[in-house]
């Protein structure tokens, strides 16, 4: 049997202690960076804003009609921390797309023209800006009715603003 020398030490109690706390400190720098990424993952959210709306009398274009009426713009920010798609324009609760003779624009491009859907869906980055203009026609729509354009996103999430037309 082997025998251990009895004037051999072993580590003295102030590195030991000095160890134990180096290594807890090490693994609860560790813990704080896992979580913080943890968080930042959960706590991602998508928040449009609409500080401008109005409506101004308008005529404008579908196919080889000029149609009057009003255009309704929509200055729209996503003050979310993540990226968002609208994806779809309600108009007093009815979808554009199924509305005769309505435009959507949005940042100059055709979206929805006369009920025909050429691209359901607009991206927008965190922190930017979008003008959304909306054309709608006379006859099912009158001066001072108020009209609320909702906003749905891919999120799941409505965005009302109402717009009294001039």
């Amino acid at each position: 049997m082997k025998r251990f020398k009895e004037n051999r030490k072993a580590v003295s109690p102030v590195i030991s202690t000095i160890i134990i706390v180096a290594v807890a400190i090490a693994i609860s720098i560790a813990v704080a960076f896992w979580l913080g990424g943890i968080t930042s993952i959960f706590t991602r959210f998508e928040k449009l804003e609409i500080p401008t709306a109005y409506a101004t009398n308008a005529s404008y274009k579908i196919g080889s009609n000029v149609m009057t009426g009003w255009n309704i713009t929509l200055n729209v920010k996503n003050t979310g921390t993540t990226d968002t798609t609208i994806d779809s324009v309600l108009i007093n609760g009815i979808p554009a797309s199924e509305i005769v003779n309505v435009t959507v624009t949005f940042d100059g491009g055709l979206w929805i023209n006369n009920a025909t859907v050429e691209s359901i869906s607009t991206f927008i980055k965190s922190g930017v800006s979008i003008d959304i203009i909306i054309g709608i026609p006379r006859g099912p729509y009158i001066s001072g009715q108020s009209i609320t354009i909702t906003l749905h996103t891919s999120g799941g999430q409505d965005y009302p603003k109402t717009v009294v037309l001039p």
